[in-house]
């Protein structure tokens, strides 16, 4: 038995390591997520230079989180490290598609398939935003591109039809999104609707000018 005491003092320092990751891959991924939810603000706000270097930094953030775990599964594929992950993956996809980009990569961002697919779920709930504030500005053509963006988001995540262990509990961000894309297509139809009867009604005033006119 005189090699315990060396075999426990070896995982000792390993845990000690470990748990120092730890502690800095937490406070990296509150600093993460808070980066990627400022640049979603300057998203919706039109800011684009604004929106540009802040997801920069979320890049630069996202690579020290992942070179922190690096050689620590169990840090790596912790909920707090890939949450964060999946921050910047939608705020990325978010300004992609407000942008009309094309799509970063799961190899561009830098994450798991899983978390990629888990990003997109929750970007294309977050065009929801977007559209409401292109209808009231009255861009109903833009508003149209985007409903179509979710809808065809939705129609794809529904075909990975995997357990959650796979893909990190896809199921569930892809039924939540359904249920958003749903909502903002009676928005985006109530609008038309309403952009038509106000069209038919100008008609109408400009043709009972016409008639009362001496």
């Amino acid at each position: 038995m005189d090699e315990l005491e060396t075999i426990a003092e070896g995982i000792r320092r390993h845990m000690e390591q470990v748990d120092e990751a730890r502690d800095l891959a937490y406070r990296r991924s509150r600093s993460l997520i808070s980066l990627c939810a400022r640049s979603i603000r300057a998203i919706h706000r039109e800011e684009w230079n604004t929106a540009e270097s802040l997801l920069e930094e979320a890049r630069q953030a996202t690579q020290e989180l992942v070179d922190g775990v690096h050689g620590y599964a169990e840090l790596y594929f912790a909920g707090y490290t890939q949450d964060a992950v999946k921050e910047f993956v939608e705020a990325s996809l978010v300004y992609a598609l407000v942008r009309n980009r094309p799509l970063p990569t799961p190899e561009e961002v830098g994450s798991e398939p899983n978390t990629w697919l888990n990003g997109l779920a929750e970007a294309a709930s977050e065009l929801r935003r977007r559209i409401l504030d292109l209808l009231r500005k009255g861009q109903t053509a833009e508003a149209e591109r985007l409903l179509d963006a979710m809808d065809l988001i939705y129609s794809t995540l529904v075909t990975f039809d995997f357990a959650d262990q796979i893909t990190g509990g896809l199921r569930r961000r892809t039924d939540a999104l359904r249920a958003v894309f749903e909502r903002t297509n009676g928005d985006v139809s109530s609008s038309y609707r309403s952009t038509q009867l106000e069209a038919a009604l100008k008609a109408l005033e400009a043709k009972l000018a016409e008639v009362d006119k001496p």
